[in-house]
């Protein structure tokens, strides 16, 4: 067994908003489970090198793909929702208008059949970064009478979809059973030693703690992947001798309302990265999809040039 590493990263000095202003569109604070941009930043940074690409299989609003253009990466992402993969294309262009050096491309489509749907990337990512969905309702944002000075709280982007055939509307099995084939599918992107870095963190479903890192960690290795490192990345500040809180006040009110409910849980203040790698020796094949794939996909128009079939090699 290869040996594991475990590190901590303050990747929460800033709030989310704050990494984000003049960076990506403002729209896209609408969607309801964004990547911390620091932590793409620093994971893109320590497994790859300018030139190489990246891909992330559930790219949201593409924070991944725009980490890679500013740090002169090539990347391509999937995402299954066609309002999130509109605002990655107008994060990618953001992004070459402010002189992201890098090529970002992006697909609607249902990564579970991502070798299908990126058939010229076998074989070339240096990377492969993304984070599953940990339940349909998230971050969000909120308001209380103190706000607005009406009765009640108001909630609104606090959930990804209403497609009911999103995974993050699955229950869990069917949930860990979609990521492991979008896992699966990912390592045959993957070139002979390439990455994939998942940030991931446990959740609740009525009060009972579902251990999703655990979850994603066996669906990795039976994807054929060596588990090498796990990093803590904060999502709190570090100053003063003390953590400063960065947690919404959507997760505030949740916490808050467990808590009324007898279930004591906690804001979260760190996501696990978990990090794995392919073998050196595997081959690509491509014989790992052979059933017809049935959901929708397409390419969504981009500013950014293709990749060609040079890049990311």
């Amino acid at each position: 067994m290869a040996e594991v590493t475990t590190s901590v990263w303050a990747t929460g000095q800033q709030p989310s908003r704050v990494q984000r202003k003049g960076r990506y569109v403002p729209e896209s604070m609408r969607h309801p489970g964004k990547m911390l941009p620091s932590i793409a930043a620093r994971v893109i940074e320590t497994y790859t090198e300018p030139g190489e690409l990246v891909v992330d299989p559930m790219c949201g609003i593409g924070t991944t793909l725009v980490e890679a253009t500013h740090l002169g990466r090539h990347a391509a992402g999937v995402e299954y929702e066609d309002k999130w993969a509109r605002l990655t294309v107008a994060n990618l262009a953001h992004a070459k208008k402010n002189g992201a050096p890098g090529f970002g491309r992006v697909m609607v489509g249902d990564s579970r059949h991502i070798a299908r749907l990126l058939p010229d990337l076998v074989g070339r990512a240096a990377l492969v970064l993304t984070s599953p969905p940990y339940g349909a309702a998230t971050h969000g944002h909120i308001r209380s009478t103190r706000d607005t000075g009406e009765p009640g709280v108001r909630k609104w982007n606090q959930r990804y979809s209403t497609d009911r055939a999103n995974l993050a509307h699955q229950q869990l099995p069917e949930l860990l059973d979609g990521f492991g084939r979008i896992l699966a599918g990912c390592v045959e992107l993957l070139r002979p030693g390439g990455v994939t870095a998942i940030t991931v963190r446990p959740y609740r479903v009525r009060g009972e703690l579902i251990d999703l890192p655990g979850h994603v960690h066996r669906l990795a290795e039976k994807a054929g992947l060596v588990f090498v490192d796990r990093i803590v990345c904060l999502l709190c500040g570090l100053g003063d001798g003390r953590l400063l809180n960065r947690a919404s006040f959507f997760q505030l009110h949740e916490a808050r309302k467990a808590w009324a409910r007898g279930t004591p849980i906690h804001a979260v203040a760190h996501e696990d990265l978990l990090v794995f790698r392919r073998s050196q020796t595997v081959s690509v094949t491509g014989q790992a999809h052979n059933r017809p794939v049935q959901a929708r996909s397409r390419s969504v128009p981009s500013s950014q040039a293709p990749l060609a079939a040079g890049d990311g090699q």
